[in-house]
């Protein structure tokens, strides 16, 4: 199974930093026996590979080899891979670079690497094919993509940063097949790489049939894309007891 980590974004919110975002440092874990800090994105790796993952593939901007000598080949017992974006052009844009190294038949998780959230193995409850998404209940779904469910858990619509959110509940990872992925990427390129936010592809994607479904397995999530968010991953971590040592996966 793949894991993409689109990795290309500028963090205007939280710069200037001496580094990419996705290193920024949050919380620590035990390393050969001692402690050391936790780049944020490590947070996200470990959860693809609790879902599942042995391949991931970093899609990075030419100005981020910073994050290639960081992660190097491997973290988390998966193969790490690369591709580049060349200039910032959305999450979808990103997504799909990793595209020509994902088989139809193949399963992918995706997530952002400048969020934690918990429960750990939490997209292990997703189901193994077609789309789905791993949901987190948040106070203020207008500054995320809230996702509108039906009785049945079939996702109707995504409300991509909406003021009038109708739900609090967002998507913070996502499951789909080699199949869907390719498909998506089709009908994206179709619509003229117009969409640079994955929710409004998706919603065109469910008007023409596609089936997606929400998983409300999520308990607790933050971006720690600002300051504030910042702040509070480091409550976040501190109330779940998660600086220390990983119990199930090693890098």
């Amino acid at each position: 199974m793949w894991g993409i980590v689109p990795a290309a974004g500028q963090g205007s919110r939280i710069q200037p930093l001496a580094f990419s975002k996705e290193l920024l440092p949050v919380g620590s874990r035990r390393d050969g026996g001692r402690e050391r800090p936790r780049a944020v994105s490590e947070y996200l790796v470990e959860r693809l590979v609790l879902g599942g993952a042995d391949r991931i593939c970093f899609v990075i901007s030419p100005g981020k080899s910073d994050i290639l000598q960081y992660y190097g080949g491997e973290a988390f017992a998966a193969k790490i891979f690369y591709s580049v974006q060349p200039e910032p052009a959305g999450l979808c844009d990103a997504i799909f670079r990793a595209c020509p190294l994902i088989a139809r038949d193949e399963s992918v998780l995706i997530g952002l690497p400048d969020t934690i959230w918990f429960p750990a193995d939490a997209l292990a409850s997703l189901p193994g094919d077609g789309l789905s998404f791993l949901l987190f209940p948040v106070d203020h779904p207008e500054l995320f993509d809230a996702v509108i469910l039906d009785g049945a858990e079939s996702v109707r619509e995504i409300q991509v940063k909406n003021p009038d959110a109708g739900s609090p509940w967002v998507w913070g990872a996502f499951k789909m097949s080699g199949a869907i992925l390719h498909e998506l990427h089709d009908l994206w390129l179709a619509r003229d790489r117009g969409d640079e936010y994955f929710g409004t592809l998706v919603n065109a994607w469910l008007e023409r049939g596609g089936v997606a479904r929400g998983c409300r397995a999520g308990t607790s999530y933050v971006d720690v894309g600002t300051i504030r968010g910042y702040r509070e991953a480091i409550g976040l971590l501190s109330d779940e007891g998660a600086c220390a040592s990983l119990s199930s996966v090693t890098r």
